[in-house]
């Protein structure tokens, strides 16, 4: 039996694995109740993510650009 990483299981979610590890991680998450315990906690923080919107205030924004600003070196010629 093939040992899942969480890793694994979130390529799984965002759907970035190939059609035969889709079959493989679909039949151990059906076996493996602990696995698909986690698979479980893994989706319900992909749903929480999801529904995130905050953003940081302009003022961060400002200074962090500003910072940028000020270390950036300039490119030798």
């Amino acid at each position: 039996m093939t040992h899942y990483t969480p890793e694994d299981l979130i390529r799984y979610l965002y759907k970035e694995t190939s059609a035969s590890e889709n079959s493989a991680i679909k039949a151990a998450l059906d076996q493996d109740w602990a696995l698909k315990e986690k698979f479980k906690i893994l989706e319900s923080s992909l749903k929480i993510l999801d529904k995130a919107t905050e953003s940081p205030r302009t003022e961060v924004i400002l200074r962090i650009l500003n910072y940028a600003q000020k270390t950036m070196v300039e490119p030798v010629q």
